[in-house]
């Protein structure tokens, strides 16, 4: 058995502070919101832009839209899309969700046809929450979706004058946008849902078994899985970073809201968490690197949630000093190891700002593991597990032996952030959740401490720029061409995405194909940071005795050339397309 095997060394790494085990408040998620607008009712909340809203307002917005989601015909338990870049109206749109006991869907904004069919059908979401520069996308797969109603927004709503004005003018121009035909029952203004309505309680919730979220991650097959979390899963996530982050109080932290919300390393940290102790959240609709710089100047935020790609492009910016990054005091990160150079460059001109390395994975809440506050922080390690998380390293074989200190094997954890299964599917479920442990895929060790070092990935998973991609999902789009007669793609290393994806072509005889062809036709079915950066035509493929295509032989090839091209990178991306994990 696992458990006998477990030695939990990691607890004498603890912070003095942090208890191994926490007396946790299981409350519906949504409490959360209510009880920090009752203790600091006129703290900023949101500020974005020109526009703010304190704790009181955000509550009160909150318990609008939620009254008008209701009225509008939206059932406890129903699955609700919130497609959205991070904005005023995510957030709102999230907790009155959360408040009706609906079943929140975090969508990406990038995503394209085949991935938005099967992550609305396979989710039975019945409401979209969406913005107006996406509408062309979702008009033009209405007869494939089974959507009632679409809440129709425009980043314009959460800003005041002039930049209201300014933005829509802009915006028209740039994007040469239509009227939404807005029709009153079936496609709807997202302002509607401000209006002056009868204020309700929480709808009643059993956190230990009522779905907060339907959080999608990439599954071993390249099939898009539905991760069901509760209301406790989410909420005690949130409870266990603030024991292990106990120097980070309720105090006026200011938050930046980098991470993209659609993502669960985003809601975790900057919503969920950022609401727990109070922070003020200052969300950032895309990232542009001087932007970002800026925003630290200007808004003075104290936490950074982020990861190293985005550390490393602002590094690479010009008039880099002119930038005061000194309010900056801690930097959770996560996706990948902080390289050493990039963490000394920042700490010296964030005037020492703590960066925190984790782990996490969207099954777990994500997070399970981070380094401590004050103990010792190890390079590339993802530093020791949560409170009341186990976690062990087991052989690769069966998956049931416990291997001793430093040997390399399958992290296994368990813990109270740990999913309820995969939606609808039972075998996936089964694979992965084995007598209470959530087996993750990845290749580890555990040293003579207690922390924690990711080694390896146990399946072919590309991490890009923090995004987690899996190949065969690349690989069934480039079959689709007419011109292509095998394909396979794989991530290769790179000095600051981590990996990026390389794509390698065999042609139908007779078939010309160039680069840019097959850019261009992944760009029309795939989210962009799912394209190729490469693509290399072959005569052949390697493969094995019964004509498997040997991903690993290819991969091992590129890791002999030592080095790697990347074409086509401007560190600037619309609707949060570059940040994280």
């Amino acid at each position: 058995m696992i458990a006998e095997g477990i030695n939990r060394v990691w607890l004498k790494h603890y912070d003095q502070e942090v208890s191994p085990n926490l007396d946790y408040e299981t409350i519906p998620l949504f409490e959360i919101l209510e009880r920090t607008a009752a203790s600091y009712p006129s703290r900023p909340a949101i500020v974005f832009n020109n526009w703010s809203v304190s704790y009181r307002k955000l509550k009160h917005l909150v318990d609008l839209a939620a009254a008008n989601l209701k009225k509008a015909g939206v059932r406890p338990g129903e699955r609700v899309a919130i497609m959205l870049p991070n904005c005023p109206q995510a957030v709102i749109t999230y907790w009155a969700c959360l408040k009706i006991g609906a079943v929140v869907v975090m969508t990406n904004p990038l995503y394209m046809e085949k991935e938005l069919v099967h992550h609305f059908n396979d989710s039975e979401a019945k409401t979209l929450i969406t913005l107006n520069l996406l509408w062309k996308r979702i008009d033009g797969l209405r007869s494939k979706l089974h959507l009632k109603r679409i809440f129709v927004t425009s980043i314009a709503d959460c800003l005041r004058f002039p930049l209201d004005v300014l933005y829509t003018l802009k915006s028209r121009r740039e994007y040469k946008l239509k009227a939404i035909p807005y029709d009153g029952t079936t496609v709807l203004p997202w302002k509607g849902l401000l209006k002056r309505a009868a204020i309700e309680a929480p709808h009643p919730v059993d956190p230990m078994k009522d779905l907060a979220a339907l959080q999608y991650t990439g599954g071993t097959t390249g099939v898009s899985k539905g991760v069901m979390l509760t209301h406790a899963n989410l909420g005690y996530n949130a409870q266990q970073a603030s024991a292990i982050l106990h120097t980070i109080k309720d105090t006026g932290e200011v938050m930046l809201g980098l991470l993209p919300f659609f993502h669960i390393y985003g809601l975790t940290v900057c919503v969920n968490f950022g609401t727990l102790i109070g922070a003020t959240l200052v969300p950032m609709a895309k990232f542009v690197p001087l932007d970002v710089l800026k925003t630290i100047d200007k808004k003075r935020p104290t936490i950074f949630p982020c990861a190293p790609s985005i550390f490393i492009a602002l590094l690479q910016q010009k008039n880099l000093e002119k930038y005061d990054l000194s309010s900056v005091r801690y930097c959770i990160s996560g996706s990948a190891p902080m390289p050493v150079p990039v963490m000394e460059k920042f700490n010296s001109l964030s005037n020492g700002a703590n960066i925190i390395e984790g782990f996490g994975l969207t099954e777990a809440s994500p997070i399970t593991h981070l380094n401590p506050l004050r103990g010792n922080s190890k390079n590339g390690s993802i530093g020791l597990p949560f409170p009341d998380t186990d976690a062990a390293i087991v052989d690769m074989e069966v998956g049931s032996v416990p291997l001793p200190v430093g040997k390399i094997g399958e992290l296994v954890i368990r813990g109270p952030q740990v999913m309820q299964g995969y939606w609808n599917r039972p075998d996936e479920t089964a694979s992965v959740l084995r007598n209470g442990w959530l087996y993750t895929g990845d290749i580890a060790y555990m040293d003579e401490d207690g922390y924690f070092f990711i080694v390896d990935r146990k399946k072919d998973l590309i991490i890009t720029g923090g995004y987690n991609v899996y190949p065969r999902e690349i690989d069934e789009v480039l079959h689709e061409h007419p011109a292509i007669k095998e394909a396979v793609s794989v991530g290769i290393k790179h000095p600051t995405r981590g990996e990026i994806i390389k794509a390698y072509i065999v042609l139908n005889d007779g078939a010309t194909l160039s680069k840019t062809d097959v850019l261009a036709f992944c760009r029309e079915k795939m989210a962009s940071y799912k394209v190729p950066k490469q693509v290399e035509f072959r005569e052949d493929l390697p493969k094995s005795i019964v004509g498997k295509v040997l991903r690993r032989v290819i991969r091992e090839e590129e890791e002999r050339k030592g080095h790697c091209e990347c074409n086509g990178e401007n560190g600037e991306n619309d609707l949060n397309a570059d940040p994280v994990n």
